[in-house]
């Protein structure tokens, strides 16, 4: 299934849900969304890598629309913009499977948040990840970034040990394209 599509009916869904049902949730909390997985998302029988880009991205609108954070967004022009994203791949998910991708903040720093999105298949027996994306997002207004705490009004502590690790393999990327020009 093409991403806008996709998109599209995750908006209709995820505003049906916050309208209607009244599912409604805080930024600190972990939203769930459900996809399945159509024959264009794959390529023999498996879902293609790039499709966990597409879930991911869609299951960030059911996260922003279902926290209530779409409102003050698109009243103050606030869009998001991601800056990177780190996938990991421990089992493969089919055709037709139901996808379950659980979404939460992991950390909020003063220029970026970072959000994880576990892929669950439905027929897995064992609750354990086929995937989790990691996504390292800033909030824009125009060219200007707009500290997350604005919006998500969420501290943290300290950042897990995996964002560490991820912010210096980016650094170490960046040393090195910059080195070599």
């Amino acid at each position: 299934m093409s991403g806008l599509i996709r998109n599209f009916l995750t908006v209709i869904l995820a505003l049906f849900a916050y309208r209607i049902v009244r599912c409604r949730a805080t930024a600190g909390d972990r939203v769930t969304s459900y996809f399945w997985i159509t024959p264009w998302d794959t390529g023999i029988r498996t879902l293609k890598s790039d499709k966990y880009f597409q879930f991911a991205e869609s299951a960030q609108l059911d996260f922003v629309i279902k926290t209530a954070l779409l409102r003050p967004m698109l009243s103050s022009g606030t869009a998001f913009v991601n800056v990177s994203q780190l996938a990991s791949f421990m089992k493969p998910m089919h055709i037709f499977q139901r996808v379950r991708v659980e979404t939460r903040i992991m950390f909020v720093d003063e220029k970026c948040a970072y959000f994880s999105h576990a892929f669950y298949a439905s027929d897995a027996l064992h609750v354990e990840p086929h995937a989790e994306l990691l996504v390292k997002m800033k909030f824009k207004r125009g060219r200007l970034t707009v500290k997350p705490f604005e919006l998500l009004g969420l501290r943290f502590e300290e950042p897990p040990a995996q964002l560490l690790a991820w912010e210096q393999a980016l650094a170490a990327m960046t040393s090195v394209r910059n080195a070599s020009q």
